[in-house]
């Protein structure tokens, strides 16, 4: 008999390729694990709104699609995931807000407190990649000495991206020490893959895994983000 686990995925859907494409991964996910999977797009605008909606999910999922209608919805969102230890990956623009969201709400740094900050202006704390990833596929070095990453079944990994902007390198190592761990970067050493070290599974990719998700091959983060929500649904 098959579980039951309800995931909220945190974007304004509107049908791009990378919004099915989060739909499909977790269908093919779930059927590898023999999971029911039911989930629910959650409107960044909706959230301010209302933040009663993210209750009762197994797990959130912060989608691409960025420019959201409502960065701090958003952020809402993730702060919620967070400091409720429920189950949470963010796939591209999940990343970039997750490392907004901890670096305001945990960390206080300054620029991070206006409540207008703009991810999307240059700024010092996201900033545009030096080369834009948009359509691109690259490599990404794992940590060895973190045990999720085992999951992948290698410390070598290549993934696929559609994005421009990322976390200013010179914030890595604050975000490192405080509990937000890098467990993935690129050949320079920037940060591709995160987790926060206090949850079970918060974890955030500037790829997205999606993009390579296949029913014959369900994409190991999507797998193991569903195990979680799995674990979460029951009490475990």
């Amino acid at each position: 008999m098959k579980s039951n686990v309800r995931i909220g995925i945190i974007g304004d859907y509107d049908g791009r390729p990378s919004h099915l494409a989060t739909e499909e991964a977790l269908k093919h996910s779930a059927a590898e694990l023999e999971i029911q999977v039911e989930f629910q797009w959650l409107s960044t605008d909706s959230i301010m709104e209302e933040k009663e909606k993210l209750i009762g999910f197994d797990g959130l999922w912060c989608a691409p699609g960025s420019p959201y209608k409502s960065m701090n919805g958003a952020i809402t969102a993730i702060e919620y995931a967070r400091v409720n230890r429920i189950p949470f990956l963010g796939t591209c623009g999940g990343f970039q807000h997750a490392v907004i969201e901890f670096g305001r709400n945990v960390l206080g740094i300054n620029i991070l407190k206006d409540y207008n900050f703009n991810p999307y202006a240059e700024n010092s704390y996201i900033s545009a990649l030096a080369c834009s990833l948009v359509g691109q596929t690259r490599r990404i070095n794992l940590d060895k000495n973190i045990p999720i990453t085992r999951i992948f079944g290698a410390y070598e990994i290549t993934e696929k991206y559609n994005c421009s902007f990322g976390l200013n390198k010179s914030f890595q190592d604050l975000l490192h020490k405080n509990g937000f761990k890098v467990i993935g970067t690129d050949e320079n050493e920037e940060a591709r893959l995160m987790m926060v070290e206090s949850n079970s599974f918060f974890i955030v990719s500037l790829f997205q895994p999606q993009l390579s998700s296949t029913y014959e091959q369900p994409h190991p983060l999507v797998n193991e983000f569903l195990k979680q929500s799995r674990q979460f649904s029951v009490g475990i």
